[in-house]
């Protein structure tokens, strides 16, 4: 009986060894696989018991963050390079302008030519102040060193101002905003030039890319305290 109980003991040992080892090694091969590159890799954890189960489930939620950390990055340096790309091609334009009224008026031309001229040459150098104001203000952004005034904003008015401000271009761009709010005004505590420029950025995208013909809708809510602005169009392509 005691040899018996001996021998199942031992048969026990080696069992609970054996298996500790085949856990090992398939968390070993997990962790390999995951080192390589391959975060989309899940440890089956169906067969793991205990702290083996739980080291498993650990190790599958660090790589799906390591994912997302993964892809955030990638959308991060996609849109890097998207914006200088685009901030490239707008530059380009005033300075070709600029670069080619400069030639005219080194060539033999009128006073009223004198005056357009520098009247186009003015209108292009504060266009590209502007732009490039844009891509510094864009670069403190992204370093998260852009200097933030809090102050009581009008979230109503400022919508109504900045349909103020772009109705010529939206007017030529055939697009008709409707604005709804519940209320007559919003107070938020914010930066009100950037929420100028946030307003902006939405308007003239709507400008550039909305189907002409179609409405522009801008909601104000609110929601658990906050105000709330959403702002939908329809895309000239599909």
């Amino acid at each position: 009986f005691f040899l018996l109980l001996f021998l199942l003991v031992i048969a026990a040992c080696v069992a609970i060894v054996l298996y500790g080892g085949w856990c090992f090694g398939k968390l070993l091969q997990g962790i390999e696989t995951m080192r390589q590159g391959d975060l989309n890799h899940k440890i089956d954890t169906k067969y793991l018991y205990g702290t083996f189960a739980d080291f498993g489930e650990g190790l599958n939620s660090l790589a799906e963050a390591a994912k997302l950390a993964a892809e955030r990055q990638m959308k991060s340096e996609r849109m890097k390079t998207e914006l200088i790309t685009n901030v490239s091609h707008d530059i380009k334009t005033p300075l070709t302008s600029i670069i080619n009224y400069v030639d005219l008026m080194k060539k033999p031309h009128s006073e009223e030519d004198n005056a357009v001229y520098l009247d186009v040459l003015d209108r292009q150098s504060q266009r590209l102040k502007k732009l490039i104001g844009d891509l510094m203000d864009m670069s403190k952004a992204s370093s998260g060193n852009v200097s933030v005034e809090i102050g009581q904003v009008d979230a109503v008015e400022a919508v109504n101002q900045a349909l103020g401000e772009f109705s010529d271009k939206l007017e030529r761009a055939q697009l008709y905003p409707v604005f709804r709010h519940s209320e007559a005004s919003a107070p938020i505590m914010a930066d009100g030039k950037l929420v100028w420029r946030v307003l902006s950025n939405l308007l003239s995208n709507a400008v550039k890319y909305a189907m002409p013909g179609t409405r522009i809708y801008l909601d104000l809510t609110h929601v658990n305290g906050k105000v709330i602005i959403s702002l939908k169009n329809i895309s000239r392509e599909e």
